[in-house]
């Protein structure tokens, strides 16, 4: 029920259990965007090699590779393609991040726990190198005994602005790239569904005082916080009946330049900006969000700056002193409305649909805010935020029940995918499907959710084909076109981005719904709430839908873990997959699930260990297996070769070893807004949407690549915003797709981000061969063994349980009225 208002090897022993450190919450907290102090003084107590199951050819020449000694200043936060950029107190503010992780104290206190931690901060300081692991490894030594050349560029990133200035010949696109294409039309089909909504809700009243209803309910909600009273007192009536939403008109994507700030806007900004302290650089961005009023708007309320990506709390608070003087406090209204939202912001980029409402009142504590409780009041009756207690129980335990705030986006988006998802729950049975228990299930049953690695992908493909010789018109949807490769031409896979879009896929009836009787999405995990909410709208009356994928992998980029929800709420069918993941390394990634790091034959080497020191040498090993060792023994060329690390930042991040793997497998100045033909990339087509694909040339309309044989084309603009170099990704990133081989990459400052769910996503990602660059010691083995891995907040669950628990029985008087 709802209320609501506005380092050893696999194998090795895993040592004695003990506690992992709490997270903190935002007071102390480490802030991914510190500078990396670099490497530990103390590298005493290399590693004895010892012999693996296979032949050692550890390399015994001297250690030459080359790494920058100047610390990496940008954090290592789950992004998604974007620039990071290093935000401390006193800084001006930096242009948008698009997309990047949440620092770790910009987290609210007590969000920590349902943090992602893979992709996030590195530790402040790399520990000491002593006492390092073994090098008893499951497969034979690949690296090189050939004299290492691994030189790596000291020069900055590839992602800087220096670079960026290089490509002179690449001039501003006049057309819309993909990703804001792709945008458009997500918010033409999120504005339809909130349109319909609105017809068949009541408004919600809100105002500028606590009043009226407003006021009862804070008053509810502050009551059964201190447990004074029980929530079923306020919050026990009961659940509305599923809706059926109209079907969603085609939102197909309409190629054309959008409207853009007017000029005399944008120059208003900018005086306004230079006038406070801040870049000039965010005016398009500002005028952009905050609209053709953007200039009186930030004159009244300095503080809407927060609304431009990237802003910190500290810079539009900067920006608020240079503007109002003495009269910016840490207790106006209007400071303390943008930071409510801010944070709820945040935390959506870390997963999480909502929040406590203590975490919220804490944060804006550490915030300087000095009333917190009447800051959140006061949100909540402008109508910033919403106010939601779910799962209210018929005990005396109400009180246990949090107390949830959230943003309406995702409330939304989140009501009506609980909605249309209990639609396909009731969807009566069709005609009798025989088959294996996956086809008799999405016979009988309207959603059905399946369960298993990468080798159980073929039973959902298998249901889809039978479907198809049923006479049905069945679709089967994946995260990536790496996928769409992977499946082959054969099974006719289509995105999931490309179905909403209607690029590909079935297109869309007479009604706005998907023509089709049968939709099949793999890699389920990997749906954010809102993407989830615009597939579920879209399915017919009468339609199927079955989500796959592995529950053990890392969620997806955006807000909600709606594969999780679902199978936690049980309200279909769950079929688990029984075809295991073949060969050593299925048997190794199975037993990670269960959270065993087991040793495994491989007599093929198909998986090798290679202990390194510190996280120069892992560099200089990661690029040694990349460009000689894994071709030479294995037989896989670098093109088809994917490294995998924990972060973007750090001295073994994606900037240092894509630089290092740069100079050995593509050299060059990086003449086109830091990149060159032949180069590797990572192209964020939209957060959570990261696709592989390689430069081919540039032009006045942008820069060309090709993306799994697709040709796209990135404006100037948007390169630094959207593309990096791709020989070195996160796991966040790589998440949905899979290699020939992967080279994972664990220096020591990754101890303590990892997590089970990290390195199940991290190592199942190799399809041939798997190579484990370990200096994290005995942290590998406890990550797999004690940190499944963090939870998020969200709604979905508790409102899918209320939607389709059964009706309570009447009382007998009632009845026999």
């Amino acid at each position: 029920m709802t209320a609501r208002s506005r380092g050893t090897s696999p194998g090795s022993p895993a040592p004695s259990p003990s506690a992992p450190a709490a997270a903190e919450g935002v007071a102390g907290a480490a802030d991914p965007g510190s500078a990396d102090p670099g490497h530990a003084a103390g590298t005493e107590g290399a590693a004895d090699e010892k012999a693996g199951t296979g032949t050692d050819v550890a390399d015994d020449a001297p250690e030459t590779g080359g790494r920058a000694d100047a610390a990496d200043a940008e954090g290592a936060g789950a992004d998604t393609g974007g620039d990071d950029h290093t935000h401390r107190a006193g800084d001006a503010p930096q242009p948008a991040d698009h997309g990047h992780g949440a620092d770790a104290e910009d987290v609210p206190a007590g969000a920590h726990d349902a943090l992602e931690p893979a992709d996030r901060a590195h530790a402040a300081g790399e520990e000491g190198e002593e006492g390092r692991a073994d090098a008893a490894g499951t497969g034979a030594d690949l690296t090189d005994d050939a004299p290492e050349t691994a030189g790596r560029a000291d020069a900055a990133d590839a992602d800087s602005n220096d670079h960026a200035r290089q490509g002179a010949g690449v001039d501003a696109a006049a057309e819309l790239s993909d990703a804001e294409v792709e945008i458009a039309a997500q918010r033409e089909l999120r504005a339809r569904i909130e349109l319909r909504k609105a017809e068949r809700e009541q408004p919600i009243d809100s105002g500028a005082k606590l009043s009226g209803k407003a006021a009862d309910l804070l008053a509810a909600v502050r009551a059964v916080e201190s447990g004074e009273k029980a929530g079923a007192a306020y919050f026990g009536s009961p659940a509305p009946e599923p809706r059926r939403a109209a079907p969603v008109a085609p939102a197909r994507p309409v190629r054309r330049k959008p409207d853009e700030p007017a000029a005399a806007t944008v120059a208003a900004v900018r005086d306004l900006l230079v006038r406070g302290g801040a870049p000039e650089g965010l005016a398009g961005q500002a005028a952009e969000v905050l609209g053709e009023a953007a200039g009186d708007v930030l004159t009244a309320d300095p503080w809407r700056l927060l609304a431009v990506p990237g802003v910190r709390p500290e810079q539009a608070d900067g920006f608020a002193r240079a503007l109002l003087g003495a009269d910016a406090g840490p207790g106006d209204e209007r400071r303390t409305s943008a930071l409510v939202t801010w944070l709820l912001e945040r935390a959506a980029l870390q997963g999480h649909t909502a929040l406590e409402a203590p975490a919220v009142r804490a944060a804006l504590a550490e915030r300087s805010v000095s009333d917190p409780d009447e800051a959140v009041q006061q949100a909540v009756a402008d109508g910033t935020v919403l106010v939601f207690q779910d799962g209210v129980e018929e005990d005396d335990d109400d009180s246990a029940v949090p107390v949830l705030l959230g943003l309406d986006r995702y409330a939304m988006a989140e009501e009506s995918l609980a909605d249309g998802l209990a639609r396909l729950v009731r969807t009566g049975p069709a005609d009798a499907w025989e088959g294996p228990e996956l086809v008799r299930a999405a016979g009988a049953h309207g959603l059905v959710v399946h369960t298993g690695g990468e080798a159980a992908r073929a039973e959902p493909v298998a249901l889809a084909e039978t479907a198809r010789r049923l006479g049905l018109r069945a679709v089967v949807a994946v995260h990536a076109e790496n996928g769409v490769r992977r499946l082959g031409p054969d099974v006719g896979a289509v995105t999931v981005a490309a179905l909403l879009e209607g690029t590909a896929g079935p297109g869309r009836d007479e009604d706005g719904a998907f023509a089709l009787d049968l939709l099949v999405v793999l890699d389920a995990p990997q749906l954010d709430v809102e993407t989830a909410a615009a597939l579920v709208e879209s399915m017919p009356d009468g339609g199927r839908l079955v989500l796959g994928g592995d529950p053990g992998v890392l969620g997806g980029a955006g807000a909600g873990q709606v594969f999780q929800d679902v199978l936690a709420a049980r309200v279909c069918p769950q079929i688990a997959s029984r075809t295991p993941d073949p060969g050593p390394l299925g048997e190794l990634v199975s037993g990670i699930g269960i959270g065993e790091l087991n040793q495994v034959a491989a007599p093929g080497k198909e998986v090798v260990i290679v202990p390194v020191r510190d996280a120069g040498e892992a560099v200089h090993r990661t690029v040694q297996l990349v460009v000689d060792s894994v071709p030479r023994a294995i037989g896989v060329p670098p093109e088809q070769t994917q490294v995998i690390t924990v972060g973007h930042g750090g001295s073994a991040g994606t900037r240092e070893l894509n630089a290092a793997l740069k100079q050995r497998l593509n050299p060059g100045a990086g003449r086109f807004a830091g990149f060159d033909p032949g180069d590797r990339v990572a192209y964020a087509r939209a957060p959570g949407r990261t696709v592989t694909g390689t430069v081919v040339s540039a032009d006045a309309t942008g820069l060309h690549l090709d993306c799994d044989g697709a040709r796209t084309v990135v404006p100037r603009g948007r390169v630094e915003s959207v593309l990096r170099h791709g020989w070195a990704m996160t796991a966040h990133q790589a998440a949905g797709m899979r290699w020939s081989a992967v080279v994972v990459v664990l220096p020591g400052d990754a101890a303590q981000v990892l997590s089970r769910s990290w390195v199940y996503t991290a190592f199942g990602r190799a399809e041939r061969h798997l190579s484990v660059v370990h200096g994290v010691d005995q942290a590998l083995p406890r990550a797999v063994a004690e940190v499944p891995g963090l939870r998020r907040t969200t709604r979905l669950r508790t409102l899918l349980e209320g939607l389709l628990a059964e009706p309570a029985p009447q009382p007998q008087a009632q009845a026999e009225q």
